[in-house]
């Protein structure tokens, strides 16, 4: 696919309408379409793409703004791996690695419950010496065991398909078998981390050890045969371009067609998109982006258009309160997102990378945000039932 220029034109504005009033009467669109949305510039147009957008969202999930009461567990920053976009890992041994134990990580859950939290979030670097009798996988469904023994009315959304990758590396399995062990042990469904940019150009740049595209999706499918939900995410606003962004939609719309056409007993439950946040990165991909903090105005665009191009098949789309602050979270409910995360009660990967959300939010802090723009709250299960 070719790039398309960005500036816009009369004709322009005409295909805009074009698409946007066939989005509104339920069509889907193209990714050429979807790009040339991407990329306009003109305010006139922008605020169309933004007021469809919020249209949409309207006709395909209500005006109710959902959110979860949840906990964020990240239970080692110690990782072998040596991504350009992360402040957060650490080699073993270092100052400021960490390693929790079973004990530490049972209490941060048993806090969780005190406050009413249905959900552990948990995911951790990918840790060598994470192992039980030498093998990882061990380690991973004794802490799942740990963890539904003692709170059995927790969901755990965890372990992205990296780890997934990671442990069945390790231990020589198919990912297969490491998922249905972390199903049986009481994963109920898994992170859509770790896809960063769909596109391995851009991998190679920002991720070089991480797994590949194909395998990115390869374990999301997997995941899906096997009963287990996922979320999507792209790590958007670095070095990508907008064709690159698009493309990554358009393998997250298909994997989702893919679940609903074969008919698989899981799919992916929403879409989030998180924003470079490069503050405390390692300082070459910092200078080469340019900038620390996420530009609003852009991740609004992109927004509105994942919206407008995904809608029809993942229904649900979140902001990012701890990169964007509450209150770019809350405007990006006004261009197309219908949920608003949940409270985390501590974060640290975003957060070790300078961003400026904070790393924990109320229920109350959680539904003032929403009555602030006037619609209703609800609170929701990770699968998104109404609690």
């Amino acid at each position: 696919m070719s790039e398309i220029a960005t500036s816009t034109t009369v004709s322009d504005i005409n295909t805009v309408d074009r698409i946007l009033d066939r989005v509104l009467q339920g069509d889907d669109i193209s990714a050429t379409d979807a790009l040339l949305l991407l990329t306009q510039t003109a305010p006139e147009a922008i605020e169309r793409i933004h007021s469809t957008a919020d249209k949409l969202r309207q006709q395909q999930v209500g005006d109710t703004v959902t959110y979860v009461i949840n906990r964020n567990i990240n239970f080692t920053n110690i990782c072998e791996q040596h991504c350009s976009f992360c402040a957060f890992r650490r080699d073993a041994g270092t100052e400021g690695a960490f390693w929790l134990s079973t004990e530490q990580i049972l209490a941060k859950a048993a806090d969780a419950v005190a406050l009413s939290a249905t959900e552990i979030c948990m995911q951790g670097g990918l840790h060598p010496g994470a192992k039980i009798e030498g093998r990882s996988l061990t380690f991973y469904v004794e802490l799942v065991t740990a963890i539904k023994t003692t709170f059995p009315q927790l969901h755990l959304h965890a372990f992205s398909p990296q780890e997934v990758e990671f442990i069945a590396r390790q231990d020589g399995l198919s990912y297969a078998d490491v998922i249905i062990a972390l199903q049986q042990a009481g994963v109920g469904s898994m992170p859509g981390t770790a896809a960063e940019v769909l596109d391995d150009n851009i991998r190679r740049v920002i991720c070089p050890e991480k797994i590949d595209s194909a395998t990115w999706i390869e374990i999301i499918t997997t995941a899906h045969s096997l009963g287990m939900p996922t979320t999507s995410t792209i790590l958007a606003g670095h070095i990508e371009t907008p064709t690159q962004q698009i493309a990554h939609l358009a393998q997250l719309r298909q994997i989702q067609q893919h679940a609903l056409n074969s008919q698989s007993p899981a799919r992916i439950t929403e879409f989030i998109i998180l924003p470079f946040v490069g503050e405390a990165a390692p300082a070459p991909l910092r200078s080469r982006v340019g900038r620390d903090q996420p530009i609003l105005a852009d991740n609004l665009l992109l927004t509105a258009v994942a919206r407008i191009f995904l809608g029809n098949y993942i229904p649900n789309h979140q902001p990012s309160w701890v990169k964007l602050g509450l209150e770019g979270a809350k405007t990006a409910l006004t261009w197309g997102c219908n949920d608003l995360g949940g409270t985390l009660m501590e974060e640290h990967i975003t957060t070790m990378a300078g961003a400026k959300g904070g790393t924990s939010l109320t229920v109350a802090d959680l539904q003032g945000a929403i009555q602030e723009i006037d619609r209703d709250y609800a609170q929701r299960s990770t699968l998104y039932d109404l609690i």
